[in-house]
């Protein structure tokens, strides 16, 4: 799993590229929360555009950040799930924690 950080002034963006099960996700949680307290987003963004697997680690990871984030009155965005990840994320109830967009599109969820 590779991590691609962007920010700007209110939104950090996080590319993620492999897979995340539950090897990868302890390596994420610590670079994606080290990125979150550095820069102190208004939106977290988890690209999921180059995601090819995800476990139930995936939706610990984002409820994870979830819990980090709310206090500072932050969001999460999850950017351009495959469909087979969409579809791990609505049967989780993810959108009620996170809005899941595409690129091309405003909200899907």
């Amino acid at each position: 799993m590779q991590l691609q950080f962007s920010s700007s002034d209110s939104e950090l963006t996080v590319r993620l590229d492999g897979e995340i099960d539950h090897h990868s996700s302890i390596r994420l949680r610590s670079e994606i929360d080290a990125a979150i307290y550095a820069h102190l987003p208004h939106t977290l963004i988890l690209d999921f555009s180059r995601v090819s697997f995800m476990d139930s680690s995936g939706i610990g990871l984002i409820m994870g950040r979830y819990r980090i984030l709310q206090p500072l009155g932050s969001s999460i965005v999850l950017l351009d799930p495959a469909p087979h990840i969409s579809r791990v994320l609505r049967l989780a109830g993810m959108e009620r924690l996170a809005s899941i967009r595409t690129s091309a599109q405003k909200e899907v969820i």
